[in-house]
């Protein structure tokens, strides 16, 4: 076991310096937790007040240290003493010798890695001065900033976990003592990062269209094109298909797959505005440079392209946003009105995959196509 970590120490590493709470802090902390990226994805009250600042340095952070139950720290910069960020072990488990890091950048020194050095500096003195055998991360799923300040300290995303108390999922994260701080970090890494913690763009299309996230506007058009034979016959919508499905994919599923940096989900509209179908595009999870489209045509706009230049558009953003390599279409064989959109977007057909899709309980053969930049 460890030592605890009540003797309240000052690190100066990484050019900076970690030091504990003081009550001149308050304005500082007070000022910093105005910020809605902090109050959006951390547990800081809202609105958070200046007695809030005052209780998590006088009451809060003291008492974690008096007990060894935490480690916090401001984090300073060590000319002028300014706060840059709160960073530090926000939950110790002597028995396991295990901690839970956490941390916040201000929003007036964000842009200089301080929380990843900051990560780095307390990751360092949890193994080395408390003699830990894991540091722990967790955020929630869509916190892009925070993975990527655990990556680039040299955590090793492992996983998600589903959190009750607030219907998010968390992603989770850990650090052992030989693992490296400075890990080299891929610039898609950091490119998709920074995208998928904003919002979803809308993109344009030819012939006027635009593709957006479905909204709830468009929940009868959505029902009436999935109860169309042909797209139940070819697409994995439910049979028999109703309103809550709609409902289902335009709130819940189209900004998960966002929110966890996986691909996105887009209505196509016409020029009206009126939703006329679906596309989407999936970032393969075993080759992060490859995607998958796939796509669905409101019946009443078949055969007007509208399909084609969606495809089209989508294509081009996953090369230059995401930085893909390569995007694969796949459609079952005899899908001759999905082919005809691929080749007219620009994809070369290379062959069929023998059982390659599943499909209402059976696997079926599917054509296979491909495009590059």
């Amino acid at each position: 076991m460890g030592a605890r970590a009540s003797i309240q120490p000052e690190i100066n590493d990484q050019g900076l310096i970690l030091r504990p709470w003081r009550v001149e802090d308050a304005d500082a902390v007070h000022r910093a937790c105005q910020d809605p990226a902090i109050q959006r994805w951390t547990r800081v009250p809202s609105p958070y007040l200046l007695e809030h600042a005052h209780y998590f340095i006088t009451e809060h952070s003291r008492a974690a240290w008096e007990t060894g139950t935490g480690a916090p720290f401001a984090v300073v910069e060590p000319d002028t003493g300014d706060l840059l960020a709160s960073c530090g072990l926000v939950s110790i488990d002597h028995v396991l010798s295990s901690a839970e890091v956490g941390y916040w950048t201000a929003p007036w020194a964000r842009g200089r890695g301080v929380a990843t050095r900051a990560t780095r500096a307390v990751s360092r003195w949890a193994f080395d001065d408390l003699g830990l055998r894991r540091v722990v991360w967790q955020a929630a799923v869509g916190n892009h900033a925070s993975r990527l300040v655990a990556l680039r300290a040299g955590f090793r995303v492992e996983g998600h976990l589903r959190l009750a108390d607030d219907g998010l999922d968390g992603w989770v994260g850990s650090l052992l003592p030989g693992d490296t701080l400075d890990p080299v970090i891929d610039e898609w890494v950091i490119r998709r990062a920074r995208l998928f913690n904003g919002a979803q763009p809308v993109l344009t299309a030819t012939g006027g269209l635009r593709l957006r996230p479905p909204e709830a506007r468009d929940f009868d058009a959505i029902v009436e094109a999935c109860r169309d034979p042909e797209s139940v016959r070819w697409t994995t919508v439910p049979d028999p298909y109703e309103r809550a499905h709609a409902e289902d994919f335009a709130l819940r599923i189209t900004p998960a797959k966002w929110g966890r940096g996986e691909g996105v989900v887009y209505a196509i509209a016409d020029p009206d505005g009126a939703w006329s179908g679906s596309i989407d595009l999936t970032i393969s999870a075993d080759d992060p440079l490859a995607g998958e489209v796939g796509f669905l045509a409101a019946p009443w706009v078949r055969g007007r392209g509208y399909t084609t230049a969606a495809l089209a558009a989508i294509c081009a953003w996953g090369f230059r946003s995401l930085g893909l390599a390569r995007i694969v279409w796949r459609a079952h064989v005899g899908n001759l009105a999905s082919r005809r959109v691929a080749e007219k977007a620009g994809f070369t057909m290379e062959g069929t995959q023998l059982g390659g899709l599943a499909h209402r309980g059976e696997r079926k053969d599917a054509w296979v196509g491909g495009l590059v930049p």
